[in-house]
């Protein structure tokens, strides 16, 4: 299975540019949509988490508050890798699960950390949605509002937006018209399907 893993910054356009993959009926597996899952209610994970930060970062309804375990972890080094070291080995799991279930000529990982975590270790190729750094931050505070400070935070954890590129295989710059990003998700798309031949 050739797979494509798709990462960007915080607020650069990841899940638009993944709609229009799914659009083409490509699998995509969505490591943030895992990171929810191993954090249902009811879960090992959501109560060691709950354990450890204590219920302030529960909802009433018994889901994770995201919005609260952010502002905690991501002005708290600390607490940010013991978080992770929990959390990343379990949606590590399931990624590997979803990938080998996928049944589209390639599959698409789409991930914020991909470069940050072994992640990488299960594509082929990678895709990086760019934007500038401003972008990412007016794009996000117009989107989830919340605190500047954590804001920049989230951005200044995430990989250097130098470093992602260098690692990229293919960039998609995200500050041009939605017309101009389809025909560029259009052309990759084919691409990435004769990858995909090349590759069985």
């Amino acid at each position: 299975m050739f797979v494509v893993g798709l990462t960007g910054g915080i607020g650069s356009g990841k899940s638009t540019v993944t709609r229009y993959f799914q659009n083409f009926g490509v699998c995509v597996v969505d490591a943030d949509d895992l990171s929810r899952e191993v954090v249902q209610p009811g879960s090992k994970a959501l109560d060691e988490v709950a354990r450890h930060f204590g219920s302030k970062i529960l909802q009433k309804n018994g889901t994770l508050d995201r919005s609260q375990l952010r502002q905690i972890v991501f002005t708290n080094p600390t607490e940010k890798a013991w978080l992770e070291g929990l959390l990343h080995p379990l949606i590590a799991d399931l990624i590997q699960i979803r990938l080998t279930a996928c049944g589209s000529a390639y599959c698409l990982l789409a991930s914020p950390l991909l470069l940050e975590t072994d992640q990488h270790k299960f594509v082929d190729r990678v895709l990086v949605v760019d934007v500038s750094e401003e972008t990412q931050f007016t794009r996000t505070f117009n989107r989830d509002g919340g605190d500047p400070m954590t804001i920049r935070a989230i951005i200044a954890s995430q990989t250097e937006r130098n470093m992602r590129l260098k690692r990229a295989d293919d960039i998609l710059i995200n500050e041009r018209s939605e017309a101009a990003l389809k025909r560029e998700v259009t052309d990759l798309h084919n691409q990435y399907l004769k990858f995909a031949v090349i590759d069985e």
